[in-house]
């Protein structure tokens, strides 16, 4: 997420013109994916993500995928953040920790509130919450640090998308395919490699900032979850996915308009829990573009009683 000033644009936005802004030009998959912003106060926003099957990362289960919420509360804090701001400043995500509290409830819509609640001359630090009933029972709480001034686009300012041009989230069937259960991940173009890395193709669904253009954060998160999962179950020959329980992303450099890989390494391992480290990069995998280090709990073994 993004903005910045530019001369064709008052020094400050009014409050109110300022979330209308908001509302109407937020990041290309953002848009896509239906994400709405219900309603504001300063630093503070609450919005929802209506349910869609494309964004199941298990169609065993109807559960979400992970990289669903993941992205749409890295988009949520990004609102609070300009809402703590005035307009005229680019932000982007520095880094954004995820704690699963619990799997989505098939079939219903996602709601999170966000607050910003510090900003210094460089970084807002933010807090979320991702509910469907109540916000007293999460589905996955963040909490997020983003640069003020990031750059010199200004997503506020620019024009919508044009409605005729804006691509549809599609998960084309592949029965055969690793990802044949996940229709998120197909949706994604994600496909496994011969040396076990990952790639993520560049599409436009995937963009944040249509102005640079990069990925957006969410996305990059959503692949190095999805490298995560496949990697340390085929690592440890594991029957059925991980569960995720927390990950850490940290953003290095922008996602640029250019296919992602990424590869995982298990950093401890547990009879239960497992740590995992993933990265990602685009044409030098000495120069990642994001990081994350996170948890799975392992699912029991076919005969075993214990979780």
């Amino acid at each position: 997420m993004s903005s910045s000033s530019t001369s064709g644009l008052p020094a400050t936005l009014p409050f109110e013109e300022l979330a209308e802004a908001i509302k109407g030009r937020r990041s290309d998959y953002g848009h896509i994916s239906g994400l709405q912003l219900d309603r504001f106060a300063p630093a503070e926003a609450w919005s929802s993500l209506p349910y869609r099957p494309v964004f199941v990362g298990d169609t065993e289960t109807g559960v979400l995928h992970g990289g669903v919420v993941t992205a749409m509360l890295d988009e949520s804090c990004g609102m609070a953040v300009q809402l703590a701001l005035d307009g005229t400043r680019a932000i982007a995500t520095l880094d954004l920790r995820i704690d699963y509290q619990k799997p989505a409830t098939p079939g219903l819509d996602i709601k999170a509130h966000s607050v910003c609640y510090r900003t210094t001359r460089s970084i807002a630090f933010v807090r979320s919450t991702a509910y469907q009933e109540s916000e007293d029972d999460p589905v996955a709480t963040a909490t997020a640090c983003f640069m003020i001034g990031a750059n010199r686009t200004n997503m506020l300012a620019d024009r919508r998308m044009d409605s005729r041009s804006i691509p549809t989230l599609e998960a084309p069937e592949d029965p055969d395919g690793p990802f044949a259960r996940s229709p998120f991940a197909r949706c994604l173009g994600i496909r496994v490699n011969d040396d076990g890395t990952l790639t993520m193709p560049f599409s436009p669904k995937i963009i944040g900032n249509p102005i640079l253009p990069a990925i957006h954060g969410g996305m990059t998160g959503a692949f190095l979850e999805t490298t995560a999962i496949i990697g340390v179950a085929r690592e440890l020959g594991a029957a059925a996915p991980p569960k995720p329980i927390g990950l850490t992303i940290n953003y290095l450099r922008s996602g640029r308009a250019l296919d992602s890989f990424a590869n995982v390494s298990i950093v401890k391992q547990g009879r239960r829990i497992v740590a995992f480290e993933a990265r990602a990069w685009q044409d030098d995998a000495d120069k990642p573009i994001a990081t994350a280090f996170g948890h799975f709990m392992l699912r029991p073994t076919p005969g075993n009683d214990e979780e």
